[in-house]
This record gives C-alpha cells, structure tokens and sequence, in this order.
C-alpha cells in the first residue's frame, strides 16, 4: 500500500480493525462509510440492531477512520425514517445509494479542505454485534409488536425461527395485532386463508410468510394447502 502512495483509503462494511500503521498510510486518511448515526449502533449489524430495537429513524455516517470500532470522528450524516414494514433487506437497499451519494460529497469536500471532523460523544454509544442464527429465535412470550420487529430485523439472515414437530420453520413475514386477546404464547388460535394466527404474550401474531425446513419459501396460502395445520398447534 505504502508503494500505491494513495490519497484516500475508504472502507465500506469491512469485518476487520485496521492497524493505525495502514491507516497513515494515505495523506488524506481512511474515511469509512456505515449504515447507522454513530455513535449509535456501532459494529457489524447496525441496520437490523435498530429495527429490531424499533428505532423511528436510521442513516449513514461517513467518519474519520481511527483503530477503535466506528469511533473515529464524524464528516457527514444524513437520516432517514425506519417505515413501519421495512426490513434489513429492503432498509440495506435504501441506505446503500443514500451512503454512495454521502461518500462522494465527503470526498468532494476532503478535497476543497472544507470538512472538518466533529468528534463522537462516546457517552451515548450502541453496540450491534455481529448476528448469530440463534438471534432468530422467536420467544412467543414476547409481545407481537417486538416478534414482528425480529421477524423483519432478521430478514433476510439469520431468518426468524420457530419449531414445530421437530422441524424449523422460518418465518419472513407477518403482522403483529396488539390489540386482540393474545391467548396461550405460541398456540395457534386461528387459521385463515392467508395467514396463521398464534399467540403471544401481548396480542396475536398473523403469520403469512413461512418456510418450513428443507422447503422452499412461500406464503402462508401455499403452506397450509400442502400441509393442514389445526388450531391448538403449538410453536415451540
């Protein structure tokens, strides 16, 4: 690298520290591009930490890099809102041009000299630590507000699990109703056309898009076609 003699090293979602003997490298230093407004949400999954926490909004952080975790100084930011259906998936997606199009100011700027770092108040830092397909396991327990969160917070990896009969099933879509009686957490109270309904422990959650192990991914209609289930089934 020292041979490149490079102006401007930039990292996006790189799952590696890089020594401070790298990052002096370049003249103008590292800039790093994350998917969250730090000092929020620092580390490996920042975009499906703060749905699954039900955070309103969101952004992308372009910063100064140092050798800590996303502590370097600030250079740009810019948020936009977490909508209510929205998943890692479809969230990544939005934020990827939003982070693209804030690099490239940032580096626009780096280059006039008309960026100056702001440093990160580390009293109000979060921590998104890298996911584990245990994350996705679904507590019925829990309310249908904060299972629907983790169904879409883990879409689309680790996925959102329960078991039946032995058997994983993921879960990649649902809604969560917090105002009917909840019932029994994880029996199946009710059987639709499109959907399953289960209970949990603040409401009912409507399944609609599932995959049992092995399967292929489908809609709760395709499901139930191929595979009755009756009511009183319970999800472990």
């Amino acid at each position: 690298m020292r041979v490149l003699q490079p102006d401007l090293f930039v990292v996006v979602a790189f799952g590696q520290i890089l020594p401070g003997s790298l990052l002096k490298i370049p003249r103008h230093g590292a800039i790093n591009v994350h998917a969250s407004l730090l000092p929020k949400y620092r580390g490996a999954a920042p975009i499906a930490w703060a749905i699954l926490n039900g955070e309103a909004m969101t952004g992308v952080t372009t910063m100064k890099m140092d050798e800590g975790m996303d502590t370097g100084d600030i250079l740009l930011q810019e948020a936009i809102p977490i909508e209510g259906d929205e998943t890692t998936e479809s969230l990544h997606d939005r934020l990827a041009p939003l982070g693209a199009r804030l690099l490239s100011e940032t580096i626009e700027k780096v280059k006039e000299g008309v960026l100056f770092p702001v440093p990160q108040d580390h009293s109000k830092a979060s921590y998104a630590s890298m996911l584990k397909k245990e994350d996705g396991r679904i507590d019925w327990a829990k309310g249908a507000g904060e299972i629907d969160r983790r169904v879409r917070a883990f879409n689309p990896w680790p996925g959102a699990y329960t078991i039946w009969e032995n058997h994983f099933i993921k879960i990649y879509k649902g809604e969560a109703r917090e105002d009917k009686p909840g019932g029994e957490p994880g029996v199946v109270l009710w059987i639709g056309t499109d959907f399953i309904e289960a209970g949990t422990g603040r409401g009912v959650y409507l399944i609609k898009e599932i995959q049992l192990e092995g399967k292929r991914r489908m809609s709760t209609r395709e499901f139930l076609s191929g595979r009755p289930l009756p009511e009183g089934t319970v999800f472990t």
